[in-house]
């Protein structure tokens, strides 16, 4: 019999609409009483965590989970599976993913739609979680987002729409899975996640989104000793308007390190432009193009990698690489 750990940590799945329809938290967690699905297969341990709307998430958070999800491989559980509000729940997967060895199963999962809703997708996502959670096939993958039928990347998962169930989706790269009948399947498999083990979390690690006019002020503004690092949505390719280089320059000259990614919903950041602001000056400067990832995911990248007392050389291949 699999022995696999629910973390609840709040959010949609776990919250309820009252009686003017607003969607408002739970004093106790619907989901965390339901019996599921492998009836006499699964030994279910609950954990109520947290009881969290996402934005609430914060790093620290993030690593408490971790630490409880360290505590419990140390156990001699088969399985992780986590209840998680959908706004922040790809950068939770994505640290976990970071600093978790690869191991066993680690399973994110929520809701679109609270728990007293007509259509209600929590306890459905919640059963498909635990499944792939307790598969065979699950082992080795990385953490592992899973909603609405499909298994995604913590890596390269991201929310795209507001209010859709069919709301996470993989750009460029797809799915690597499915479930269906209750059963993980899998048709792709993920590069080895490079692990960057972490007791702690550093603070003042910023992200800014590119825009047309952009200067220098955002950036001016982060010019100070609070400031440990910096991710910036490039426009296209990986590029910024030229008013905004001073102070960006300012920020490298102060040793904070700056990461560079594409706002594009799809594509990664390149040196392709060899224009004042253009990629190839960028990267001469010193900014690190990181490839593949969304600015949110690079972030927690960049704080992963600080928080590890990664620095220089060794800062920009861990950041940059593709495979991790």
């Amino acid at each position: 019999m699999k022995t696999i750990l629910a973390i609840h940590t709040g959010g949609t799945i776990s919250m309820s609409q009252n009686e003017n329809g607003e969607v408002v938290p739970n004093n106790e967690n619907p989901i965390a009483k339901e019996q599921v699905i492998l009836k006499g297969q699964i030994n279910l341990i609950t954990d109520n965590l947290f009881n969290l709307p996402s934005p609430h998430i914060t790093p620290q958070i993030m690593l408490a989970l971790k630490q409880r999800i360290m505590k419990a491989i140390t156990n001699g559980v088969d399985g992780v599976v986590i209840t998680h509000g959908t706004d922040t729940l790809e950068e939770t997967a994505y640290f976990l993913d970071l600093t978790l060895p690869n191991t066993i199963p680690v399973v994110l999962t929520g809701a679109m739609r609270s728990s007293n809703e007509v259509g209600s997708d929590g306890l459905y996502n919640f059963q498909n979680a635990i499944s792939i959670a307790a598969a065979r096939e699950s082992y080795g993958k990385g953490v592992l987002v899973a909603m609405n039928d499909e298994i995604h990347t913590a890596r390269f998962v991201t929310k795209t729409h507001t209010t859709n169930v069919d709301t996470f989706r993989t750009p460029t790269f797809g799915p690597i899975g499915i479930v269906t009948q209750h059963k993980a399947k899998y048709f792709q498999e993920l590069i080895q996640t490079e692990v960057c083990d972490i007791n702690h979390v550093v603070e003042g690690v910023y992200l800014l989104k590119a825009y047309a006019g952009m200067d220098g002020e955002l950036f001016s503004a982060l010019d100070n000793e609070k400031t440990n690092g910096l991710v910036i949505e490039g426009l296209g390719a990986g590029n910024v308007p030229p008013q905004t280089l001073a102070a960006i320059q300012q920020l490298l000259d102060h040793h904070v390190p700056i990461v560079l990614v594409s706002r594009c919903y799809n594509g990664v950041a390149q040196k392709i432009y060899d224009y004042t602001g253009g990629g190839i000056q960028l990267e001469k400067m010193g900014l690190i193009l990181c490839q593949g990832l969304n600015g949110q995911k690079a972030r927690i990248k960049l704080l992963v990698a600080l928080s590890n007392n990664k620095k220089d050389a060794e800062l920009r291949r861990f950041v940059s690489n593709a495979v991790s």
